[in-house]
């Protein structure tokens, strides 16, 4: 009987402590639950001073950033920044990639059709940039007939459209848009005043000024995917730092003033009737025509020029002259060994800097910046190319033609070279079509390609799916020709096959 009590009290004892236990890990999960906060994805661009800037220990910082930290403690959430171009930003919303934008964004009727703002959280205006020593531009309407620089998808973008026969040059941010004019490429620029005005006191651009007149009243909202979940914290959040201070202060951080008043709602009219894919893509359809005609005669000086350049360079790199050898070599390793895109910007923003830094006025247009960065790129690999055409040929052949009287050019232009360009045509057609679509980086300087002028039709109507599909649909075909036409000429220039 005793052994049968302590049995049983041992037995509740240990469903009394497995109860405890049970509750203290019920209790803790219901704790750490409780403490998990809700983690916003927030896309930011940190290339727009005082906004959205590269901080101490490449942070990001800025006002918009510190902004929306404040925010975010306030409604009580946490913070995930992800980088992204502002052209990109209503698309990853539209997509629901991103949860919201912080990049001094204007609530525009457009906007609002495809996205959900915030309350107003900046007051800011549109401004015209000019060279110091300009005295002609006074206005927008003298901005006519004259080339203006502006960054993709902004209303600064959209100003300049209306602005009768002015030549726009789009970038994908406001720094490059500042260095188009400093580099004397245009007439002026259009941007928001803050940011220009930020930039020439914190850079020193003695070379350039701002008009006084501002073309536009703006306000700055953040944008949300239609019908996020997530609005309502945000704009609770907001309301909380504009009322306890804490916007004010963080305003005299970053422009030194006093903030001044906002609105609670800026409304545009909705109301609208979406076009169907097709018709987006026929609208669409004249200015991608437009690009295909930019890209193929891009294509084609730059493949003309790299030809003839890596052809020399193939040449020379067989060259019993050592110092000739190794001055090939060293232009092919370099032009292999970095990215076209650095090459693109050095050769159009960073080698006019550095001429005009010693005082003389050196810019390259937009056409010849490309045709020279694609060709000197494509010399490097034809060049390879055209070297192993060469060694492929046995050594035979030149020693045959040499004996028969014919000099080392005469044996190159008649006898190697011919049969090595058969061998070459199927690498020469691989780099054509890499050439074709390395076309599409010199977007970055504005040029207005088959991919670049998908991105400007983008930035307007927020179609992303439909006008990158017909983009993408347009370089098929494009390859596709360009591939079939390599291997045409690859069987009309086989011996074997042409005598059948």
């Amino acid at each position: 009987m005793h052994k049968f009590i302590q049995s049983r009290w041992r037995r509740q004892g240990l469903v009394f402590g497995l109860s405890c236990l049970l509750i203290l890990g019920i209790f803790v999960l219901s704790a750490s639950f409780a403490k998990a906060k809700t983690t916003l994805k927030v896309a930011v661009e940190p290339t727009y001073p005082p906004f959205e800037l590269l901080g101490e220990n490449n942070e990001i910082d800025g006002f918009d950033v510190d902004l929306f930290k404040a925010i975010a403690q306030a409604s009580d959430f946490e913070i995930a920044f992800v980088t992204m171009q502002f052209d990109g930003m209503i698309p990853a919303l539209q997509a629901k990639t991103v949860d919201a934008a912080i990049a001094a964004m204007t609530i525009t009727a457009e906007r609002q059709k495809v996205v959900d703002f915030s309350r107003p959280y900046f007051r800011s205006g549109l401004a015209i940039a000019i060279k110091a020593d300009n005295t002609e531009i006074t206005s927008l309407e003298s901005l006519q007939n004259k080339k203006v620089a502006v960054q993709i998808g902004t209303t600064g973008a959209a100003e300049a459209a209306k602005i009768p026969g002015a030549k726009i040059s789009t970038f994908d941010s406001s720094p490059l848009v500042l260095q188009e004019l400093i580099n004397g490429n245009v007439d002026a620029a259009i941007n928001d005043a803050a940011v220009t005005l930020y930039a020439i006191k914190e850079n020193n651009l003695k070379s350039i000024k701002i008009i006084n007149q501002l073309l536009t009243e703006e306000y700055y909202g953040i944008p949300t995917p239609k019908g996020s979940p997530y609005l309502n914290d945000i704009n609770k959040g907001l309301a909380i730092i504009l009322g306890n201070g804490t916007y004010n202060r963080l305003y005299r951080k970053w422009f030194n003033a006093e903030a001044p008043p906002l609105p609670e709602t800026i409304n545009f009219d909705k109301s609208t009737t979406p076009l169907k894919a097709t018709n987006v893509i026929l609208n669409a359809m004249p200015y991608l025509l437009q690009g295909v005609f930019v890209t193929l005669y891009l294509t084609a000086f730059s493949v003309f020029l790299g030809m003839i350049g890596g052809s020399l360079l193939g040449i020379a790199r067989l060259s019993t002259i050592a110092p000739l050898r190794w001055a090939t070599r060293a232009y092919i390793d370099f032009f292999r060994g970095t990215p076209l895109l650095v090459q693109i910007f050095m050769i159009y923003f960073g080698i006019p800097a550095l001429m005009q830094s010693f005082g003389i006025n050196f810019n390259l247009g937009r056409l010849t910046a490309s045709v020279i960065a694609l060709s000197l790129n494509s010399s490097a690999y034809i060049a390879e190319i055209v070297r192993a055409g060469i060694q492929s040929i046995d050594i035979g052949q030149s020693e045959a033609a040499q004996s028969l009287g014919l000099g080392r050019v005469e044996t190159m232009r008649y006898v190697i070279f011919p049969q090595a360009l058969r061998r070459m045509l199927p690498p020469l057609g691989n780099e054509f079509i890499t050439l074709l679509k390395d076309t599409s980086l010199v977007a970055v300087i504005g040029f207005e390609e088959l991919f670049q002028q998908g991105r400007l039709i983008v930035a307007n109507n927020y179609r992303a799916f439909e006008i990158y599909a017909a983009v993408a649909l347009i370089y098929l075909a494009l390859t596709l020709l360009s591939s079939r036409t390599f291997s045409f000429l690859e069987r009309s220039m086989n011996p074997v096959k042409a005598a059948k």
